[in-house]
């Protein structure tokens, strides 16, 4: 995924207070911050695989397994890695957490601070 070196780009649910938390840290580090709604702007598989590649994470482990929409469809399921992939591509309001891009860098931001490692 290619993006300018100076801007960060968040995919977000723009909803959540960890997520908004998230955009305001990074915006102390940068003027160039753009945000992307997941459930707006649904990514392709291909780019999906490449942020899981650069992230080294498997598709179920961005899931937050706590949603209600997981537990009733999807816990227990038992899916290769393209079904999870499939699943997070049709699912983008199941990811735990806002996933920041910086250049060539991909972080998953479990907490707001994380932005801070880009």
């Amino acid at each position: 995924m290619k993006t300018n070196p100076r801007e960060i780009l968040i995919f977000l649910d723009p909803e959540s207070s960890k997520d908004k938390k998230t955009v305001a840290y990074a915006r102390t580090t940068t003027p160039y911050v753009k945000t992307i709604a997941h459930k707006d702007n649904p990514s392709t598989a291909t780019a999906w695989k490449s942020i899981l590649r650069t992230l080294d994470l498997h598709p179920k482990k961005l899931m937050n397994k706590a949603h209600p929409d997981y537990q009733k469809n999807i816990r227990g399921m038992e899916l290769d890695h393209e079904g999870w992939l499939n699943v997070l591509q049709r699912n983008p309001h199941l990811i735990k957490a806002p996933i920041a891009i910086k250049g060539k860098q991909i972080i998953l931001c479990e907490t707001p601070t994380d932005i801070y490692r880009l």
